[in-house]
């Protein structure tokens, strides 16, 4: 082999195995971003349907107004909230918290449980509860994704060089809201 052809290979793999590395890193960086603003939309979504189960609710609860009040003034924190998925999920927490109470509030009112509005509204929640937990796990493998590929030999070295802190970005953890336990009754024969 000639000097110039072992030049070329010896140079060019580290090359090219950077310029791969590199272009990986930013392509799940990309991928969490996207992510994110999935999991976004799907807040905004929440957001947007609490004033509206809450009006539903005061119709039938009106003495629990601490309650309802509470739930707005959390979703209005969680709405104005731009910070990191970790202190996003602080705030989502409480919320949901509130969420729960409010849903179990229709166990105790058996019109609001029969209410056809609530009960749309309810499910509609549900719903977007459903893709909210969809998109918080495809933005938390990307994640994964990323700080494994950050954290790992060689390429950790790569991020290292072109600043890919592994800690840059952070998981996004919160429950869910909790569902009734599905009745089922079996008929005697």
């Amino acid at each position: 082999m000639t000097p110039i052809i072992m030049l070329v290979v010896v140079l060019g793999i580290p090359i090219v195995y950077v310029s791969a590395t590199y272009n990986a890193l930013i392509t799940i960086r990309n991928h969490i971003r996207d992510a994110w603003a999935n999991i976004d939309t799907e807040l905004k979504r929440r957001y947007d349907l609490i004033p509206n189960l809450v009006a539903v609710t005061k119709e039938y609860a009106k003495h629990e107004r601490e309650l309802l009040e509470s739930v707005i003034a959390q979703r209005n924190l969680c709405k104005a909230n731009d910070g990191s998925p970790t202190k996003q999920a602080a705030s989502e927490q409480e919320l949901i918290s509130g969420l729960n109470h409010l849903i179990a509030l229709s166990e105790a009112y058996p019109e609001l449980k029969a209410d056809q509005a609530f009960l749309k509204l309810q499910k509609e929640l549900i719903h977007t509860e459903d893709r909210l937990q969809s998109a918080r796990r495809f933005y938390n493998g990307n994640v994964r994704d990323y700080r494994n590929k950050s954290q790992a030999f060689p390429s950790n070295l790569v991020a290292g060089m072109f600043n890919f802190p592994a800690d840059a970005v952070e998981f996004f953890q919160i429950d869910s809201l909790e569902r009734a336990p599905v009745s089922v009754e079996l008929a005697e024969s």
